[in-house]
């Protein structure tokens, strides 16, 4: 796959993925019902609540800026897979399956947007450094 098409896979994931978990953070924060209600009917207190929403909002400040804060990147990317999990067998235990087909389609969405990431950006790995004499 060539540079040019990785990266507008990526860039038009990472706005799918921001829109998607950037209106999902601001809900959490603002109280709206579209989202709060479903997420204290599936157990979760309203602290976690607003902290979720923070922490969206911040990442997906990180995902946006381009060519920085790679490493950062990995850990929203991690944050938001966990996010997806969660939210996945959360529903599947209170709601049902078709309550978690949203989680899925998020799932898929942001882990081609990460292989993207990973296309544009690979992980670099230094060796371990022989121990020094003192």
């Amino acid at each position: 796959m060539k540079q040019k098409t990785a990266k507008t896979i990526y860039w038009i994931g990472a706005a799918l993925t921001s829109l998607w978990f950037g209106s999902s953070g601001f809900f959490e924060l603002t109280k709206n019902p579209i989202v709060w209600d479903i997420t204290v009917k599936l157990g979760y207190p309203a602290h976690f609540i607003y902290i979720l929403g923070v922490a969206k909002l911040s990442g997906i400040a990180v995902l946006l800026t381009p060519n920085r804060f790679l490493r950062l990147k990995e850990w929203v990317f991690a944050g938001v897979f966990f996010d997806i999990l969660f939210a996945f067998f959360s529903k599947l235990a209170v709601l049902n399956f078709a309550a978690a087909i949203d989680a899925i389609v998020a799932f898929i969405m942001v882990t081609v947007t990460y292989s993207m990431f990973r296309k544009l950006y690979p992980a670099t790995y230094l060796p371990l450094a022989a121990p020094t004499k003192a």
